[in-house]
């Protein structure tokens, strides 16, 4: 048995969850924020058997692409004066971690 522990966007994670719980898995969203651009996140907790954790990366991996944003940047050139411009950064993807699970109980 495995824990999957999927951190996606929250832009993604409607995409993520639909389409694993199309394919049976079953999913616990909580709604987490951090990173680069403290975006908000979301952490999914899916447990599975050994044999299927491949194809749920590939579920969250299909659905969680990378692309690329403009987002403004702050830049100080003198005391008081800050200027602003666009920067590309990546959003999207995923984080996952997989763990063994020694016990899994369901009351």
């Amino acid at each position: 048995m495995k824990l999957i522990i999927a951190i996606v966007s929250n832009d993604d994670s409607s995409s993520v969850v639909n389409s694993l719980t199309a394919e049976k898995y079953q999913v616990t969203k909580l709604a987490t924020t951090g990173g680069f651009l403290r975006a908000g996140n979301t952490t999914l907790l899916i447990g599975t058997d050994d044999e299927k954790v491949e194809d749920v990366v590939a579920i969250i991996g299909k659905e969680s692409c990378r692309r690329t944003e403009v987002v403004p940047a702050t830049a100080s050139f003198d005391v008081g004066r800050y200027a602003t411009y666009p920067i590309e950064v990546q959003v999207g993807g995923a984080t996952i971690f997989v763990l063994n699970i020694e016990q899994f109980l369901k009351l």
